[in-house]
Protein backbone atom coordinates (compact mmCIF):
# COMPACT_ATOMS: atom_id res chain seq x y z
CA UNK A 1 0.00 0.00 0.00
CA UNK A 2 1.59 3.10 -0.80
CA UNK A 3 0.02 6.72 -0.39
CA UNK A 4 0.76 10.19 -2.89
CA UNK A 5 0.11 13.19 -0.77
CA UNK A 6 0.36 16.91 -2.85
CA UNK A 7 0.06 20.24 -1.69
CA UNK A 8 2.72 22.94 -0.34
CA UNK A 9 5.75 22.64 2.02
CA UNK A 10 6.76 26.18 3.81
CA UNK A 11 9.36 27.50 6.45
CA UNK A 12 8.01 28.21 9.44
CA UNK A 13 8.79 30.82 11.11
CA UNK A 14 7.97 31.93 14.80
CA UNK A 15 9.29 33.39 18.12
CA UNK A 16 10.39 31.19 20.53
CA UNK A 17 8.85 30.55 24.16
CA UNK A 18 4.94 32.21 23.43
CA UNK A 19 6.95 35.69 22.72
CA UNK A 20 5.15 37.91 20.73
CA UNK A 21 6.40 38.97 17.50
CA UNK A 22 6.81 42.39 18.87
CA UNK A 23 8.64 41.01 21.21
CA UNK A 24 11.29 38.73 19.62
CA UNK A 25 14.53 39.28 18.07
CA UNK A 26 14.60 35.53 17.09
CA UNK A 27 12.27 32.98 14.50
CA UNK A 28 12.92 29.84 15.19
CA UNK A 29 13.08 28.16 11.59
CA UNK A 30 11.28 24.87 11.09
CA UNK A 31 9.52 23.29 7.49
CA UNK A 32 5.59 22.27 7.77
CA UNK A 33 2.39 21.65 5.71
CA UNK A 34 -0.69 20.39 6.12
CA UNK A 35 0.05 17.13 3.20
CA UNK A 36 4.05 17.00 4.08
CA UNK A 37 2.72 16.39 7.63
CA UNK A 38 0.90 13.85 6.47
CA UNK A 39 3.08 12.07 4.74
CA UNK A 40 5.85 12.39 8.04
CA UNK A 41 2.72 10.84 10.13
CA UNK A 42 2.58 7.80 7.77
CA UNK A 43 6.31 7.48 7.28
CA UNK A 44 6.61 7.35 10.70
CA UNK A 45 4.20 4.26 11.04
CA UNK A 46 6.05 2.33 7.80
CA UNK A 47 3.57 3.24 5.35
CA UNK A 48 5.39 4.13 1.79
CA UNK A 49 4.75 7.63 1.13
CA UNK A 50 5.64 9.91 -1.76
CA UNK A 51 5.32 13.74 -1.09
CA UNK A 52 4.44 15.79 -4.28
CA UNK A 53 5.05 19.56 -4.69
CA UNK A 54 7.05 21.85 -6.13
CA UNK A 55 9.98 23.79 -5.13
CA UNK A 56 12.11 26.56 -5.97
CA UNK A 57 15.63 25.60 -7.07
CA UNK A 58 17.44 27.55 -4.17
CA UNK A 59 19.25 26.51 -0.70
CA UNK A 60 15.56 26.96 0.90
CA UNK A 61 13.80 24.56 -0.86
CA UNK A 62 16.99 22.26 -0.73
CA UNK A 63 16.40 22.53 3.27
CA UNK A 64 12.83 21.81 2.38
CA UNK A 65 13.57 18.60 0.65
CA UNK A 66 15.96 17.18 3.25
CA UNK A 67 13.14 17.37 5.65
CA UNK A 68 11.07 15.39 3.97
CA UNK A 69 14.01 13.04 3.15
CA UNK A 70 15.42 12.37 6.82
CA UNK A 71 11.85 11.71 8.28
CA UNK A 72 11.57 8.75 4.83
CA UNK A 73 9.33 10.58 2.76
CA UNK A 74 9.41 9.80 -0.77
CA UNK A 75 10.70 13.26 -2.89
CA UNK A 76 11.42 12.10 -5.90
CA UNK A 77 7.83 12.97 -7.62
CA UNK A 78 8.65 16.49 -6.46
CA UNK A 79 9.32 19.30 -9.43
CA UNK A 80 10.99 21.90 -9.45
CA UNK A 81 10.78 26.00 -10.48
CA UNK A 82 9.44 29.11 -9.42
CA UNK A 83 11.17 31.59 -7.21
CA UNK A 84 10.41 31.30 -3.77
CA UNK A 85 9.39 29.06 -0.41
CA UNK A 86 5.63 30.09 0.93
CA UNK A 87 6.42 31.46 4.74
CA UNK A 88 4.17 31.41 7.47
CA UNK A 89 4.41 33.24 10.78
CA UNK A 90 3.36 31.74 14.28
CA UNK A 91 2.86 33.45 17.09
CA UNK A 92 2.21 30.70 19.76
CA UNK A 93 -0.33 31.68 22.00
CA UNK A 94 -1.27 30.74 26.03
CA UNK A 95 -4.22 30.28 28.57
CA UNK A 96 -6.27 32.90 26.73
CA UNK A 97 -4.61 34.71 24.33
CA UNK A 98 -4.99 32.90 21.10
CA UNK A 99 -1.86 31.76 18.46
CA UNK A 100 -1.56 33.38 15.48
CA UNK A 101 -0.66 33.18 11.75
CA UNK A 102 0.48 35.56 9.17
CA UNK A 103 0.68 33.72 5.72
CA UNK A 104 3.68 35.43 3.04
CA UNK A 105 2.72 32.48 0.11
CA UNK A 106 2.04 34.46 -2.59
CA UNK A 107 4.11 33.92 -5.88
CA UNK A 108 5.31 30.58 -4.09
CA UNK A 109 6.35 28.31 -6.26
CA UNK A 110 3.23 25.72 -5.93
CA UNK A 111 1.37 29.21 -5.77
CA UNK A 112 2.73 29.58 -9.61
CA UNK A 113 2.15 25.80 -10.42
CA UNK A 114 0.12 25.19 -13.66
CA UNK A 115 -1.68 22.15 -15.63
CA UNK A 116 0.08 19.42 -17.18
CA UNK A 117 3.48 19.97 -15.05
CA UNK A 118 3.43 16.99 -13.28
CA UNK A 119 2.80 13.94 -14.85
CA UNK A 120 0.35 12.22 -12.23
CA UNK A 121 -0.32 9.18 -14.30
CA UNK A 122 3.12 8.35 -13.55
CA UNK A 123 2.85 9.53 -9.86
CA UNK A 124 -0.01 7.15 -9.06
CA UNK A 125 1.43 4.29 -11.09
CA UNK A 126 2.12 2.06 -8.11
CA UNK A 127 -0.02 4.04 -5.62
CA UNK A 128 -3.01 2.84 -3.82
CA UNK A 129 -4.23 6.01 -2.08
CA UNK A 130 -4.36 9.88 -2.51
CA UNK A 131 -4.48 12.67 0.12
CA UNK A 132 -5.08 16.01 -0.78
CA UNK A 133 -6.73 19.27 1.27
CA UNK A 134 -8.50 22.26 1.29
CA UNK A 135 -5.53 24.35 1.49
CA UNK A 136 -4.27 23.55 -1.99
CA UNK A 137 -6.33 25.06 -4.06
CA UNK A 138 -6.91 27.76 -1.66
CA UNK A 139 -3.44 28.87 -2.27
CA UNK A 140 -4.36 30.07 -6.22
CA UNK A 141 -6.43 29.32 -9.46
CA UNK A 142 -3.00 27.23 -10.73
CA UNK A 143 -2.59 24.95 -7.40
CA UNK A 144 -6.75 24.43 -7.79
CA UNK A 145 -6.68 23.56 -11.29
CA UNK A 146 -3.63 20.82 -10.86
CA UNK A 147 -5.21 18.98 -7.84
CA UNK A 148 -8.20 18.78 -9.87
CA UNK A 149 -6.34 17.24 -12.49
CA UNK A 150 -4.76 15.21 -9.70
CA UNK A 151 -7.78 14.14 -8.01
CA UNK A 152 -9.51 12.86 -11.97
CA UNK A 153 -6.61 10.75 -13.15
CA UNK A 154 -6.82 9.07 -9.40
CA UNK A 155 -10.52 8.57 -9.84
CA UNK A 156 -8.97 7.30 -13.27
CA UNK A 157 -6.92 4.72 -11.89
CA UNK A 158 -8.93 3.75 -9.06
CA UNK A 159 -6.91 4.95 -6.37
CA UNK A 160 -8.76 5.70 -3.04
CA UNK A 161 -9.01 9.44 -2.54
CA UNK A 162 -9.15 11.58 0.74
CA UNK A 163 -9.17 14.94 1.87
CA UNK A 164 -9.19 16.67 4.78
CA UNK A 165 -11.54 20.02 3.79
CA UNK A 166 -9.26 22.82 6.19
CA UNK A 167 -10.95 26.02 5.02
CA UNK A 168 -8.64 28.93 5.50
CA UNK A 169 -10.18 31.95 5.12
CA UNK A 170 -6.87 33.80 5.20
CA UNK A 171 -6.19 32.08 1.71
CA UNK A 172 -9.34 32.40 -0.19
CA UNK A 173 -8.62 35.68 -2.01
CA UNK A 174 -7.84 34.96 -5.97
CA UNK A 175 -11.57 35.81 -6.39
CA UNK A 176 -12.52 32.78 -7.03
CA UNK A 177 -15.83 30.96 -5.61
CA UNK A 178 -14.51 28.83 -3.05
CA UNK A 179 -17.87 26.36 -3.01
CA UNK A 180 -17.55 25.56 -6.49
CA UNK A 181 -14.11 24.95 -6.56
CA UNK A 182 -14.72 22.41 -3.04
CA UNK A 183 -17.51 20.78 -4.27
CA UNK A 184 -16.22 19.65 -7.41
CA UNK A 185 -12.75 18.51 -6.04
CA UNK A 186 -14.79 17.04 -3.29
CA UNK A 187 -17.28 15.04 -5.22
CA UNK A 188 -14.62 12.59 -5.90
CA UNK A 189 -13.22 12.07 -2.76
CA UNK A 190 -13.64 8.35 -0.62
CA UNK A 191 -12.86 9.58 2.65
CA UNK A 192 -13.97 13.09 4.24
CA UNK A 193 -12.41 14.97 7.22
CA UNK A 194 -13.60 18.16 8.60
CA UNK A 195 -15.21 19.41 11.47
CA UNK A 196 -18.09 22.11 11.57
CA UNK A 197 -16.51 25.19 10.61
CA UNK A 198 -14.73 23.33 7.44
CA UNK A 199 -18.50 22.08 6.28
CA UNK A 200 -20.29 25.35 6.93
CA UNK A 201 -17.59 27.82 5.34
CA UNK A 202 -17.08 26.01 2.50
CA UNK A 203 -20.37 24.35 1.55
CA UNK A 204 -23.19 26.01 4.24
CA UNK A 205 -23.64 22.58 6.19
CA UNK A 206 -24.39 23.07 9.75
CA UNK A 207 -24.50 20.69 12.74
CA UNK A 208 -28.62 20.24 14.20
CA UNK A 209 -28.60 20.46 17.82
CA UNK A 210 -24.94 22.12 18.68
CA UNK A 211 -24.35 22.10 22.63
CA UNK A 212 -21.95 25.14 23.30
CA UNK A 213 -21.32 26.47 26.48
CA UNK A 214 -21.09 30.42 26.93
CA UNK A 215 -17.71 29.74 27.36
CA UNK A 216 -18.26 28.35 23.50
CA UNK A 217 -16.37 24.53 24.40
CA UNK A 218 -18.39 21.98 25.31
CA UNK A 219 -19.34 20.25 21.62
CA UNK A 220 -20.74 16.65 21.17
CA UNK A 221 -20.61 13.78 19.13
CA UNK A 222 -24.21 13.88 17.92
CA UNK A 223 -24.71 17.18 17.19
CA UNK A 224 -22.25 16.42 14.36
CA UNK A 225 -24.43 13.42 13.28
CA UNK A 226 -26.70 15.47 11.12
CA UNK A 227 -23.07 17.10 9.35
CA UNK A 228 -22.01 14.19 8.18
CA UNK A 229 -25.15 12.81 7.00
CA UNK A 230 -25.34 16.05 4.66
CA UNK A 231 -21.73 15.52 3.70
CA UNK A 232 -22.34 11.73 2.36
CA UNK A 233 -25.90 13.29 0.50
CA UNK A 234 -24.00 15.98 -0.61
CA UNK A 235 -20.72 13.50 -1.54
CA UNK A 236 -22.27 10.00 -2.87
CA UNK A 237 -19.07 8.81 -3.26
CA UNK A 238 -18.34 9.21 -0.17
CA UNK A 239 -17.60 6.31 1.90
CA UNK A 240 -16.83 7.67 5.11
CA UNK A 241 -16.82 11.34 6.66
CA UNK A 242 -14.83 12.19 9.84
CA UNK A 243 -15.42 14.95 11.84
CA UNK A 244 -12.52 16.59 14.98
CA UNK A 245 -13.81 17.66 17.89
CA UNK A 246 -11.66 20.20 19.27
CA UNK A 247 -13.48 22.20 22.66
CA UNK A 248 -11.05 24.87 23.19
CA UNK A 249 -11.32 25.57 27.09
CA UNK A 250 -7.99 27.83 26.39
CA UNK A 251 -5.12 28.25 23.98
CA UNK A 252 -3.36 25.72 26.48
CA UNK A 253 -6.01 23.54 27.29
CA UNK A 254 -8.33 21.70 24.60
CA UNK A 255 -10.42 18.40 24.63
CA UNK A 256 -9.82 16.32 22.01
CA UNK A 257 -11.93 13.36 20.36
CA UNK A 258 -13.84 12.07 16.66
CA UNK A 259 -16.38 10.75 14.86
CA UNK A 260 -16.49 8.38 12.22
CA UNK A 261 -19.58 7.79 10.00
CA UNK A 262 -19.39 5.30 7.45
CA UNK A 263 -23.28 5.81 6.25
CA UNK A 264 -24.79 3.41 8.92
CA UNK A 265 -22.55 3.38 12.11
CA UNK A 266 -21.62 6.54 13.99
CA UNK A 267 -18.10 5.88 15.73
CA UNK A 268 -17.44 7.76 18.47
CA UNK A 269 -13.77 8.14 20.54
CA UNK A 270 -12.53 8.57 23.72
CA UNK A 271 -12.40 12.15 24.59
CA UNK A 272 -8.77 13.40 25.68
CA UNK A 273 -8.20 16.43 28.19
CA UNK A 274 -4.97 18.00 26.40
CA UNK A 275 -3.76 20.76 29.53
CA UNK A 276 -0.89 21.61 28.57
CA UNK A 277 -0.28 22.30 24.90
CA UNK A 278 2.98 22.58 23.70
CA UNK A 279 2.19 22.89 19.72
CA UNK A 280 -1.77 22.75 18.22
CA UNK A 281 -0.56 23.35 14.57
CA UNK A 282 -0.63 20.07 12.47
CA UNK A 283 -3.13 18.33 14.88
CA UNK A 284 -5.57 18.11 11.90
CA UNK A 285 -2.66 16.90 10.18
CA UNK A 286 -1.52 14.29 12.73
CA UNK A 287 -5.26 12.97 13.08
CA UNK A 288 -5.47 12.54 9.34
CA UNK A 289 -2.04 10.34 9.13
CA UNK A 290 -3.10 8.47 11.58
CA UNK A 291 -6.22 7.68 10.32
CA UNK A 292 -5.28 6.62 7.20
CA UNK A 293 -2.77 4.38 8.74
CA UNK A 294 -5.59 3.13 10.64
CA UNK A 295 -7.94 2.71 7.58
CA UNK A 296 -4.65 0.86 5.64
CA UNK A 297 -3.93 -1.85 8.66
CA UNK A 298 -7.72 -2.60 10.07
CA UNK A 299 -9.97 -1.83 6.78
CA UNK A 300 -12.96 -3.59 9.09
CA UNK A 301 -12.64 -1.99 12.23
CA UNK A 302 -13.42 1.73 12.03
CA UNK A 303 -13.63 1.90 15.40
CA UNK A 304 -9.97 0.77 15.57
CA UNK A 305 -8.48 3.40 12.69
CA UNK A 306 -10.57 6.11 14.91
CA UNK A 307 -9.10 5.59 18.17
CA UNK A 308 -5.79 5.68 16.47
CA UNK A 309 -5.66 8.63 14.77
CA UNK A 310 -7.33 11.07 18.05
CA UNK A 311 -4.71 9.18 20.17
CA UNK A 312 -2.08 9.99 17.32
CA UNK A 313 -2.93 13.92 17.38
CA UNK A 314 -3.30 13.83 20.51
CA UNK A 315 0.07 13.17 21.63
CA UNK A 316 1.40 15.72 18.44
CA UNK A 317 0.01 18.22 20.79
CA UNK A 318 2.83 17.52 23.07
CA UNK A 319 5.79 18.01 20.42
CA UNK A 320 6.92 21.17 18.87
CA UNK A 321 6.75 21.46 15.20
CA UNK A 322 4.25 21.01 12.16
CA UNK A 323 5.27 17.27 11.86
CA UNK A 324 3.91 14.20 14.61
CA UNK A 325 6.91 12.42 15.21
CA UNK A 326 5.47 9.41 17.24
CA UNK A 327 6.31 6.03 16.99
CA UNK A 328 2.89 3.31 16.42
CA UNK A 329 3.65 2.33 19.65
CA UNK A 330 3.69 4.84 21.64
CA UNK A 331 -0.01 5.89 20.21
CA UNK A 332 -1.05 2.17 21.08
CA UNK A 333 0.45 2.55 24.64
CA UNK A 334 -1.94 6.42 24.62
CA UNK A 335 -5.03 4.14 22.97
CA UNK A 336 -4.84 1.25 25.91
CA UNK A 337 -5.26 4.23 28.27
CA UNK A 338 -1.72 5.24 29.82
CA UNK A 339 -1.06 8.62 29.84
CA UNK A 340 0.89 8.78 32.74
CA UNK A 341 3.83 10.73 30.59
CA UNK A 342 6.55 8.10 32.81
CA UNK A 343 9.99 7.82 31.52
CA UNK A 344 10.57 4.87 29.39
CA UNK A 345 14.04 3.03 30.60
Amino acid sequence: MKVITFGEIMLRLAPPNNLRFSQTNNLDAMYGGGESNVAVSLANYGIPVDFVTRLPQNDIGQCALMEMRKRGVGTDKIIFGGERLGIYFLETGAVSRGSKVIYDRAHSAIAEIKLGMIDWKTVFKDANWFHWTGITPAISQGAADVCLEAVKVASEMGITISTDLNYRAKLWKYGVNSEKIMTELTSYCDIILGNEEDAEKHFGIKPEGLDITKDGHKVTAEAFLSVCKQMMEKFPKAKKVITTLRGSISASHNTWAGVLYDGKTMYQSTTYQITHIVDRVGGGDSFMGGLIYGLIKNPENDQKALDFAVAASCLKHTIKGDANLVSIAEVEKLMHGDSSGRVSR
